[in-house]
């Protein structure tokens, strides 16, 4: 067997419904939505109905969102226009989330818009939700920063709770669900989350499309400007093709959930088993083995040392047509290691590989999986 895909956390390949709903906007509909003639408004129509699409699955409001080119500035909005927006002198996150959230907060800490806190993690990557109790009683109307789901170990965070406590004292709730939107239900309608993000190619839709959801009474400024797109709220001319693709995906994902839930959950199951009773020394990263606690998609894998496979893990893999991540693509490249593996002080000489899957993921793949990594551990 060759080429198994097991870094769907990194990208999914999108489904063929999706393509089929996107071709003809590539070909007859090429009209630029901001355009008042009728080739113009055929295509504002389309992306106004794929906005009423996704408001519906998420029990929301269609003016609540707001299509941008991904979950990278869907995050950026949020954070640096609800700072400015609303006002607020205080943010705090934790040191496991994605670079787009960590690094948009640290960069206005450091221009001194805002003062920043981080949350301490155990060695499972739980946040401390007492600290986050104590920093909102002492900094009241802060922005409060934390995923739903974390891309390297899957760790899942409560954000109903999160949200109740964030209410309680005036905050600003954003969450990045990048890793959840398509994967799990979401009710805007009851869930108080102020600003949540999404990206279409983590749910089997295309690459360069997203949207930003944000509650109707916490409206915040462009950080795009240039244009009216999006209400006013994003500048320049909409990528068509992909709100369409992102509209299709994001119906189809929710709509066969339990079933893309239930196969997933075996695959992932079986793969924890058979890793734990065929590779001595083998752990698992964060809460990724409990099935309870974190992303179905997603298991992070901690293997035991070795001086033939150190660093070389992930080539070994290709070399065997298995597609899998270090940690985050995002950063895929990078000389420096995973910032949430630091601060879980995992050790130097064990490595590290995330697995994760998808609806097309098969048994097969698993196993072939399971007997080239025995082949690179057991001698």
């Amino acid at each position: 067997m060759k080429h198994v895909y097991l870094d769907n956390a990194a990208t999914t390949p999108m489904d063929d419904r999706v393509i089929e709903a996107m071709l003809p906007f590539m070909r007859g509909h090429f009209g630029n939505p901001s355009s008042v003639h009728s080739h113009g408004r055929e295509v504002r129509t389309a992306i106004e109905k794929a906005r009423k699409k996704v408001a519906e699955l998420l029990q929301a409001s269609p003016s609540e969102i707001f299509f941008t080119s991904g979950g990278t500035e869907a995050d950026n909005t949020a954070l640096v226009c609800g700072i400015e927006s609303h006002g607020i002198q205080h943010a705090i996150t934790s040191p496991l989330e994605h670079h787009a959230v960590l690094h948009t907060l640290e960069m206005l800490a450091k221009k001194g818009q805002v003062q920043l806190s981080l949350l301490e993690v155990n060695e499972k990557g739980e946040i401390d939700l007492a600290q986050l109790e104590e920093l909102l009683q002492k900094n009241p109307k802060s922005l409060v920063s934390l995923m739903q789901g974390n891309n390297e170990i899957g760790n899942l965070n409560d954000l109903e709770r999160i949200g109740q406590m964030s209410q309680a004292h005036g905050a600003f709730f954003h969450s990045d669900t990048v890793q959840t939107m398509g994967h799990y239900s979401h009710d805007l309608s009851t869930l108080p989350v102020d600003a949540l993000v999404a990206g279409a190619h983590k749910f089997h839709g295309p690459k360069g499309v997203g949207f930003l959801y944000v509650r109707k009474d916490k409206k915040i400024h462009p950080f795009i400007h240039g244009g009216a797109q999006e209400r006013n709220m994003r500048g320049g001319t909409e990528n068509v093709i992909g709100i369409i693709g992102l509209a299709k995906a994001l119906e189809i994902s929710l709509e066969e959930l339990a079933a893309h839930r239930s196969h997933i959950e075996k695959l992932k199951g079986y793969f924890i088993e058979k890793l734990g009773q065929e590779i001595p020394g083998i752990t698992f990263n964060g809460c990724s083995a409990d099935l309870q606690k974190s992303l179905y998609t997603v298991l992070s894998v901690s293997l035991p040392p070795s001086e033939a496979n150190r660093g070389m893990l992930l080539f070994h893999l290709d070399l065997e047509g298995i597609s899998a991540s270090g940690g985050s693509a995002c950063s895929s490249g990078a000389s420096v290691g995973s910032h949430v593996m630091r601060a879980l002080q995992h050790p130097a000489d064990r490595d590290v590989v995330r697995f994760s899957f998808s609806r097309f993921t098969t048994m097969e793949e698993i196993d072939y999986t399971l007997d080239k990594l025995k082949a690179l551990y057991i001698h």
